[in-house]
């Protein structure tokens, strides 16, 4: 459970800097501006879904890897 949280907090730290470069030169403004506009789970809805599309994949290689080792 520890390395799936592990894995969301990367994947939100991830697309947060991808998508804000911002967030690296001033942060507090960006957290100002988030506080500002009310968007608080935005961040937290992309994460879900990419970490959704990751977990898909993960879940699908090693579907792959146990077809192969039979």
């Amino acid at each position: 459970m520890l390395k799936e949280i592990l894995y969301f907090v990367i994947i939100l730290l991830i697309l947060a800097v991808v998508q804000h470069q911002d967030l690296l030169s001033e942060p507090m403004a960006r957290f100002t501006t988030m506080q500002e506009n009310g968007n608080y789970l935005h961040p937290f809805i992309w994460t879900a879904v990419v970490y959704c599309i990751v977990w898909i994949f993960r879940l699908l290689g090693r579907f792959i890897l146990k077809l192969k080792n039979k």
